[in-house]
């Protein structure tokens, strides 16, 4: 079994002082993929035994930024997607791995009166483009047939899909994260052949959230949003084995989220 966290952290070092290595260890996690780091090379010498780790910093200091810490080798490491107007952000690191692709992405906020959601639907064409690519991929199997690689997609996706993924859709609505064209390219996302495994696990559940606003007591009130994810490609489907969301876990306002893989072996 593969253990797979997600978790916007909002900032490594502050986290780091609220007992990050602590929830770390104790999170136990194959792979733990962390989104807006805030943070530029050497700021903060953060290593596990039995670790090793991989960062995508923003070219502007204190913004964005992604990194994974795995138990497994890769066979290759990627960062972006091979676009540059979308690379200087420090939003996607890429681990090959051999039968699957892990993605973590930070994607892009559309930002009060929705000043970047032209851009944001621009980044979600090419994203998706670029997750397709991914998917198509395939490798040599055990048996001698070639399979498609699975994909992995996970992180801050920026968007709470239905009215039951946050608190109050409907004085949200049109707001950053919850517009229309947001939720639509979530759903174009899914119709290309992928899962949101939460709700393939828990798909009428309630009040379960992974970011609330710093400002109202969001947090004692639950009054939150669903906008951080694992998402797998249709191949994975037989290999899910359970995803969670740790609400009970503080340090940023957002909480880690989890899914746990069947193994290939295991799923043979």
């Amino acid at each position: 079994m593969y253990k797979f966290i997600s978790w916007n952290v909002n900032g490594l070092r502050a986290v780091y002082g609220k007992g990050f290595a602590d929830i770390f260890k104790e999170l136990d996690a194959d792979f733990f993929c962390l989104q807006e780091t805030k943070m530029q090379a050497g700021q903060l010498d953060l290593e596990f035994p039995g670790y090793r780790s991989y960062w995508n910093y923003a070219d502007k200091k204190g913004y964005s930024g992604t990194a994974i810490y795995t138990r497994h080798e890769p066979v290759s490491v990627t960062f972006g997607i091979g676009i540059d107007e979308h690379d200087h952000e420090g939003r996607v690191i890429t681990l090959e791995m051999n039968d699957f692709f892990l993605v973590c992405v930070y994607t892009p906020n559309s930002q009060d009166g929705l000043k970047r959601l032209d851009y944001r639907m621009k980044w979600e064409d090419d994203f998706r483009n670029y997750l397709c690519g991914l998917a198509s991929q395939e490798y040599p199997a055990e048996d001698g047939s070639t399979r498609r690689k699975g994909v992995i997609v996970c992180g801050d996706l920026n968007v709470a899909h239905k009215e039951i993924d946050l608190k109050n859709p409907k004085t949200n609505r049109m707001n950053a994260g919850f517009t229309d064209e947001e939720r639509a390219q979530f759903t174009n996302l899914l119709e290309a052949g992928f899962i949101d495994t939460f709700r393939y696990f828990h798909p009428d559940q309630t009040d379960i959230y992974s970011w609330w606003s710093y400002r109202f007591q969001a947090r004692q009130k639950n009054a939150g949003w669903r906008i951080d994810y694992f998402v797998v490609s249709e191949n994975l489907r037989d290999r899910l084995a359970g995803a969670e969301i740790h609400t009970e876990i503080f340090g940023s306002d957002h909480c880690p989220v989890e899914l746990t893989l069947k193994t290939q072996h295991a799923a043979l």
